[in-house]
């Protein structure tokens, strides 16, 4: 069986920089504050008119181009995101439309911060089955316009930055790097293997609770006056549960492959909080230079958070060919998961 190899990596924030002391000048917070429970310094906001899909269209031509593709040469496009352009259709469309395209499939991936993982594992198994050839697979949010920038919403607010992340997936046979014939024919290289899991018994822990069709009329004034479409957290249990999922999730993907952690040359986490990254890097006892973390810069992408991070990391040369990553995220619902990529 053939393996899904990561050809080309492209990423698009705002221009839009927000700081910690923006922040504080509109709501009851300070820079000290904010770092101290963070990690974030600053992140993107978009401008208004500014949607997921135009991220997320930019990232995929930064994509495109890298690969040396045209939009043209793509038979199937994933979207991740928890903050769709509308509630209605999927935002895989809008972002078809903007590259110029038509006709192949688009999917929505409605998994939060775990977005990309599970869309790298859809796309994983189409292209080993030779469903597809090409996928772009994009995570993009918009979190500004839906956060309440306000005391109310503050230990929320400061958390989140919009931007977008794209990879273009191809399938690779042995005789281009692929899994080998187990007689040394050649060396492993691409996606390796994806581990992806959900316990819905902690949906309520960090969620949006409105608009949602269990409601009759699905938006109220009451929703908003209550604050219910504010995003909503347990801090302590998303935190606690992060920093075990995680580790363990990357553990499940190593045991998978027979390999151990001291053969890992690069660990990236979902950017969701640096000291839930730093607790995940001491549980699997990883020097500084096995982990990237950007969220000082961006803050939460959710869904964007892997593929940004993937793609600086890669323009900075922490990952050199053949060198063996590990993504894992964790994120509302919960969900959580790992992918283990021979490079």
């Amino acid at each position: 069986m053939r393996t899904t190899q990561i050809l080309s990596t492209g990423f698009r924030v705002p221009d839009r920089v927000v700081t910690n002391d923006d922040l504080a000048s509109i709501m009851d917070t300070s820079d000290e504050w904010i770092r101290q429970r963070s990690g974030i310094e600053e992140r993107r906001w978009v401008e208004e008119g500014e949607a997921g899909s135009d991220l997320g269209a930019a990232a995929a031509a930064m994509a495109l181009e890298r690969a040396g593709m045209k939009a043209e040469d793509l038979d199937c496009l994933i979207v991740a995101t928890l903050s769709p352009d509308h509630f209605f259709p999927g935002t895989g469309v809008f972002l078809q439309r903007k590259l110029g395209i038509r006709d192949i499939p688009c999917l929505d991936v409605r998994n939060q911060c775990t977005g990309f993982l599970y869309g790298l594992s859809i796309a994983d198994a189409w292209i080993r089955t030779g469903r597809y050839e090409r996928i772009l697979l994009v995570g993009t949010e918009v979190h500004s316009t839906g956060l309440h920038r306000n005391d109310f919403g503050r230990d929320t607010a400061v958390l989140f930055g919009d931007g977008a992340g794209a990879v273009i997936l191809r399938p690779v046979g042995p005789a281009e790097g692929g899994r080998g014939d187990g007689n040394g024919s050649a060396p492993e290289r691409g996606i390796l293997s994806v581990h992806i899991h959900a316990d819905g018994r902690f949906a309520e822990k960090l969620w949006v609770e409105a608009p949602a069709s269990k409601y009759d009329p699905l938006i109220s004034h009451e929703h908003i006056d209550a604050g219910l479409t504010c995003p909503s957290m347990d801090g302590r249990e998303v935190f606690r549960q992060a920093v075990a999922r995680m580790p363990e999730s990357v553990r499940e993907a190593l045991d998978a492959e027979g390999l151990s952690i001291d053969e890992v040359d690069m660990v990236i986490a979902h950017q969701a909080n640096l000291r839930i990254c730093q607790m995940v890097q001491r549980a699997l006892g990883l020097s500084d230079d096995r982990v990237y973390n950007n969220i000082q810069r961006y803050g939460n992408t959710t869904a964007a958070s892997l593929p940004i991070a993937l793609h600086e990391c890669v323009e900075e040369g922490r990952l050199r060919r053949g060198d063996l990553l590990c993504l894992t995220a964790f994120g509302s619902g919960f969900t959580w998961g790992s992918a283990l990529i021979r490079w």
